[in-house]
């Protein structure tokens, strides 16, 4: 289960933060989860629940956003969102697609005090 070690170091990176800005709490985080991300939004919340206690987010509330997946075909020009598994354009059958969103692991949001 690796979103145990991804929120090991999101809250890692959410307490430093918390302690450039000077604060002692933090209140929210807000991640954004790509569909390929290979990342299960239900174990990072989990994992979150877990790790989170005895530090500044104790209390804190965590927010999932998922990016869809979207793709573009340097072929012909196509932007498109893939169904099913096969990434390859739905216009002209290449299989040069480029993935353009659907893969990102950020921490979008953090609030503190």
């Amino acid at each position: 289960m690796h979103e145990l070690s991804l929120m090991e170091q999101t809250l890692a990176i959410a307490t430093e933060q918390l302690r450039v800005q000077g604060g002692d709490r933090i209140h929210r985080l807000v991640l954004r989860i790509g569909e390929l991300s290979g990342v299960d939004p239900q174990a990072l919340a989990f994992a979150f629940e877990v790790v989170r206690d005895g530090t500044p987010a104790a209390e804190a509330r965590l927010e999932l956003e998922t990016v869809p997946l979207h793709c573009h075909c340097p072929d012909c020009d196509l932007d498109f969102r893939p169904e099913g598994w096969s990434l390859g354009c739905p216009e002209c059958g290449g299989d040069r697609t480029e993935v353009r969103a659907g893969k990102e692991l950020e921490l979008k949001t953090l609030e503190v005090s």
